[in-house]
């Protein structure tokens, strides 16, 4: 071979070399952080935050309402009165909304005007949509743990038995629900037709006081966020095998899974927010760990954007004239603005939180 001519090729070969690097260099995602905040006046407890991606809309339970945000702007679009709630629920079909309440109260998501309120037994904590019966479930950490509701009528269809204290809980759109049994360790599967329960995952003792649960459908697999120790347990949907476990923060109480991203993430009270990436079917790894505001330990996923959603609350600023009676302070443990269940004590800032790119 001629020396030009090898010198030429060694010269392409270089090129493309530094060209397909800086490519993938260029499509590498760049580090989540906080992209935006806001903070609204008011008094009460918080929990679960929920987005309706459809009806973009984002939904936080406070005190004795649901305050209803654009969920794209992050500006207050109304709210949903007489309803002290835990979490919402949206049917998009139907587009009803439900809280976690007793009485559930059940809204039009287009007006936000209420349609009607259900009668429920036990103490509405974690609530679920079910897409492939179109029914809402309505859990509960005493008996009945969990009832069923028709999303378009607004009737009871039946309640379950879940053999514990749920929290959290997914659906993969075929049938099946997954729910996180807090005291038990456990994960019940629940067939959506029948109403019935078909298996418990035991986590094994590598996590206990599940939480926060992430469900990639595609893949079939679990990610149970437990506080106990701090640990994600990566489990089959199919059987329950535990596939992996990795560290967490302290005191998580909201997960979920991004399948256009392939990560699972968990909000946590200590003020951070654990993304883990799914690199295959059998090999996960700890991605990210995201400061965000101490007790933001609730998020949900914005499916447009790529974008978790976290809230906390935080004391009124000590300028305020309404700040004689400041939120008192919580735990990693408890949610922000008093106890798990309480209404809070006095005014005080809700955070709202997106993190992305």
């Amino acid at each position: 071979m001629k020396p030009n001519l090898l010198s030429r090729l060694f010269l392409i070969a270089s090129v493309g070399t530094f060209v397909c690097g800086s490519v993938a260099q260029s499509t590498h995602a760049a580090p989540y952080k906080v992209l935006k905040t806001t903070q609204t006046m008011g008094a009460g407890a918080i929990d679960y935050v929920f987005a309706d991606n459809d009806g973009r809309r984002l939904y936080v339970p406070r005190g004795s309402q649901v305050l209803v945000f654009d969920l794209d702007t992050l500006k207050s679009a109304g709210s949903i009165t007489n309803a002290r709630a835990r979490g919402v629920a949206v049917d998009p079909v139907s587009h009803h909304g439900f809280c976690s309440s007793s009485p559930v109260v059940m809204w039009d998501t287009r007006t936000l005007e209420t349609i009607k309120t259900i009668d429920v037994q036990g103490g509405p904590d974690g609530i679920l949509f079910e897409p492939s019966t179109e029914r809402i479930y309505v859990f509960s950490h005493r008996a009945p743990n969990a009832t069923v509701i028709d999303a378009k009528e607004g009737s009871v269809v039946g309640t379950i038995d879940l053999g514990g204290a749920p929290e959290q809980a997914q659906s993969d759109g075929q049938g099946h629900v997954y729910v996180d049994i807090e005291d038990k360790d456990n994960i019940a599967v629940v067939d959506a037709k029948t109403l019935k329960v078909t298996a418990h995952y035991d986590l094994g003792g590598k996590g206990r006081g599940p939480a926060g649960l992430g469900l990639d459908v595609k893949n079939h697999i679990l990610f149970a966020m437990c506080r106990n120790p701090q640990t994600c347990v990566v489990l089959n949907a199919d059987d329950g095998k535990i596939l992996a476990t990795l560290p967490i923060g302290k005191g998580s109480d909201g997960g979920g899974f991004n399948p256009a991203t392939l990560e699972a993430f968990s909000s946590q009270g200590d003020g951070t927010l654990t993304i883990i990436k799914e690199n295959s079917t059998t090999s996960f790894e700890v991605e990210q760990t995201v400061q965000t505001k101490s007790r933001a330990k609730t998020c949900t996923l914005d499916t447009k954007n790529n974008q978790i959603v976290l809230i906390t609350t935080e004391p009124a600023p000590a300028a305020s004239p309404d700040a004689a009676s400041p939120t008192p302070p919580a735990t990693a443990d408890q949610p922000a603005g008093g106890q798990r269940g309480g209404r809070g004590t006095g005014p005080a800032l809700l955070d709202i939180l997106v993190v992305g790119h």
